[in-house]
């Protein structure tokens, strides 16, 4: 039998840490039913029982304030693990028993891993985990999770806990003072009598989110039985109302006081005791001394954030030129062994020079989400975040508003998905709603293969700088964005924001790893799934309906003309299909060459793709976009990873290998159409303009297809004003 085991715990405590070490590699990424808030489940072999885990949202309380707490409360109503792990910061003891104490409410099989003992030993903190334990009635392992110390143990207490599980569990029953305690019995037993949602939560509990005014509970309670819930509101109004008068709270805050009284008198029962003085500051404390200085640590955030794209490019250079080399080498076994026709251009132009075009910036997401990684797991993102709010409330932005904005690739290779969707932790409609209007502005991972290839070509000498000015040119440009939102449509007053920051850890190789991997998995799955599919389609709309008779027969006499101008010893050597030597089957080469681009240019004027780029150019031209230009930029609709796919399709149809294959950006680099003033306008406009159909689709199920129709209209309206201002400007100059 499978055994399912929960991992719950607070923000920061430990919880992915102790995930990625129980199931390694094992795992996959998915999303809850009926919400779109990701989730972790990895499996293991322990003893000849297979267990599968679940990683829950960090949650402080289970109160459903945002969408991560609603998710973990309903995990473990709905699904029913057999038994829940709690991981708790062990140097915050009072503060991560809150969440505890409310899984003992609920009723849970509970299993209580006491994470990150190294830091609370170092910090003078001693536990008594076996009183503990007594006093809570529940298991209480001491783990340190990046190590992996007590991992077994912890296995061992979940698979007894979840054995005796089955023979019910009874519920923490706590007294919340004289007024509450008084009210209880009524409402649960009007709760009991009538079977009101009994099946789902314990009656106490369900009286006790009534006086929580916990707003999923009471929707669902109307749901339920209409009649049953308004007596219960009625009940907690009067008692609502006298709290109010007599002792100036409401019934929630007092809940959430005698918890805490609850914890307390726990922990001064010998659980913990301090050998140094509790103001001491500890080793996070000095560091941060430095690192969110005023001054000093905005300077070192962005030295970080340059080293990091220093490291990413600097790293991936070989590896991407070995990739080039090798999809070239692919393109040239293909030109050699497939005959002309539809079937050799959609395997060389749509799959080849498309999608390998994406996955040939592997190795430099990968190297860049390393880092990332370093970054997160360190801890050092979250003091980003705390340094950014004070900037942030001068444009009218929430503190919370931070992470969103880095999730979605504030220091580039997010996605603005989870950027969206990370939104929900902001309390206040307006600020959330310019959140989530601007982070599509950032340099998520779709959009790093195309900086890294317009930069690589255009500006090689100091790629890491320009990718270092363009993730700053997006952070200014969104927060400008947010300002004018926020003075205009979204108009408001600014909340307060707080934030827990969590020691600094030297992340685990395996960690970072997993990290890595998945990300990178992520980027390779999209790219060998959507954006083929997208490519080959582009290639279809860039292929038919083609030439005419009449046209084919004008390119038909031109070869004609050029051979017969040429001795038939100069044809029979180029005939042979291999590298031509002398210089007169080079030169006829050259100019067959010549003439079947040519060719294939005039079919892509025509196709369905080009007649529509071809429309276009009459406006785009003042940004300086070209019509091929033009057709790559309408598949970046879908994703902006098909831009690099679509310009490898439109820039390599009809190529031949007389020569050494190009790569794209020496093709780009090349043409006439291109040149540093156009690949800045394009780069500002790719960054700016309207956000993926994913991300469309997300910010109208987190708000509504208007607020989704305006984020397409004022992000594209917005990037090709900057793009036609960058590319006139620029070419005044350059002409000048």
């Amino acid at each position: 039998m499978q055994l399912k085991i929960a991992l719950a715990g607070n923000p920061n405590a430990g919880k992915t840490t102790l995930f990625n070490q129980l199931t390694g590699a094992r795992q996959h990424v998915g999303n809850y039913p009926g919400i779109t808030v990701d989730h972790k489940e990895g499996c293991l072999l322990h003893k000849n029982k297979k267990i599968t885990i679940t990683d829950l949202p960090g949650t402080y309380s289970m109160t459903a304030y945002s969408a991560e707490e609603l998710v973990a409360r309903d995990y473990l109503v709905n699904e029913k693990p057999d038994v829940v792990i709690d991981i708790v910061d062990s140097s915050n003891l009072e503060r991560n028993l809150y969440l505890t104490i409310q899984f003992l409410e609920l009723g849970v099989p509970l299993v209580i891993a006491l994470n990150m003992i190294d830091v609370a030993k170092d910090r003078g903190i001693e536990i008594k985990v076996e009183k503990l334990s007594q006093l809570l009635g529940v298991p209480v392992i001491p783990i340190i999770a990046r190590s992996g110390f007590g991992e077994k143990d912890l296995l061992e207490a979940a698979i007894d806990t979840a054995s005796t599980s089955n023979n019910g569990n009874t519920t923490l029953d706590i007294s919340y003072g004289k007024d509450l305690d008084s009210a209880l019995p009524e409402l649960i037993s009007l709760i009991s009598e009538n079977n009101f949602m009994t099946d789902t939560y314990p009656a106490r509990y369900t009286a006790i989110k009534y006086l929580e005014n916990d707003e999923q509970i009471l929707k669902k309670g109307r749901q339920n039985n209409t009649e049953i819930a308004s007596r219960l509101e009625e009940i907690v109004d009067k008692l609502a109302d006298h709290t109010r008068k007599t002792l100036d709270v409401y019934p929630e805050a007092i809940i959430a006081d005698q918890r805490y009284g609850y914890i307390k008198s726990i922990i001064r029962q010998g659980v913990e005791t301090h050998r140094f003085d509790t103001d001491r500051l500890y080793t996070s404390d000095k560091i941060d001394k430095v690192l969110t200085n005023r001054l000093v640590g905005p300077i070192i955030m962005l030295l970080i954030i340059f080293g990091l794209y220093q490291f990413t490019f600097s790293w991936s250079e070989l590896p991407i030129t070995w990739l080039e080399s090798f999809f070239g080498w692919l393109g040239g076994i293909v030109e050699n062994t497939l005959p002309d026709g539809l079937l050799k251009s959609m395997i060389i132009s749509g799959v080849i020079d498309g999608v390998g075009g994406i996955l040939g910036f592997v190795p430099l997401i990968m190297f860049m989400f390393f880092g990332i990684a370093i970054l997160e797991d360190s801890g050092y993102l979250a003091r980003v975040a705390f340094m950014m709010d004070r900037v942030f409330r001068m444009f009218g932005l929430h503190g919370s508003s931070v992470m969103p904005f880095i999730v979605s690739g504030g220091i580039a290779g997010g996605c603005a998905v989870p950027g969206v969707m990370a939104t929900r932790t902001l309390r206040s409609p307006k600020e959330r709603m310019a959140t989530l209007l601007t982070v599509p502005f950032m340099n998520c991972g779709a959009k790093v293969p195309v900086l890294a290839l317009l930069i690589g070509a255009f500006f090689a000498e100091s790629k890491a700088l320009y990718m270092f000015l363009f993730t700053m040119l997006a952070w200014v440009v969104a927060l400008l964005a947010a300002k004018l939102l926020r003075t205009t449509v979204l108009r408001g007053d600014p909340t307060p924001f707080v934030m827990e920051l969590p020691p600094y850890r030297f992340p685990t190789i395996r960690g970072l790893l997993i990290h890595t991997w998945e990300r990178t998995y992520q980027y390779i799955k999209k790219a060998g799934t959507v954006i083929l599919g997208i490519s080959i389609l582009l290639w279809a709309l860039m292929t038919f309906p083609g030439l005419d008779n009449e046209q084919k027969g004008f390119f038909k006499q031109q070869r004609q003309e050029t051979i017969s101008s040429f001795s038939q010893e100069t044809v029979k050597e180029l005939d042979l299909k291999s590298k031509p030597s002398s210089e007169e089957a080079i030169a006829l080469a050259k100019k067959l060459n010549t003439i079947d681009n040519a060719e294939t240019e005039a079919a892509l004027r025509y196709s369905i793709a080009g007649r529509v780029g071809r429309s276009m150019e009459s406006i785009t031209r003042f940004a300086g976009f070209d019509w091929r230009t033009n057709i790559a930029l309408i598949g970046g609709f879908a994703a902006k990873e098909v831009i690099v796919s679509t310009l490898g399709t439109a820039y390599s149809m009809g190529e031949v290998n007389t020569e050494e294959p190009e790569s794209l950006g020496e093709r780009l680099k090349n043409d006439s159409n291109w040149n540093r003033v156009v690949a800045v306008s394009a780069l500002v406009f790719i960054m700016f303009y309207a956000p993926c159909f994913i991300t469309v689709v997300c910010i109208a199920k987190e708000s509504s297809w208007k607020w989704a129709f305006f984020s397409i209209g004022f992000n594209t309206f917005f990037a090709f004003l900057a793009a036609v201002a960058i590319y006139q400007i620029g070419m005044f100059f350059q002409l000048g």
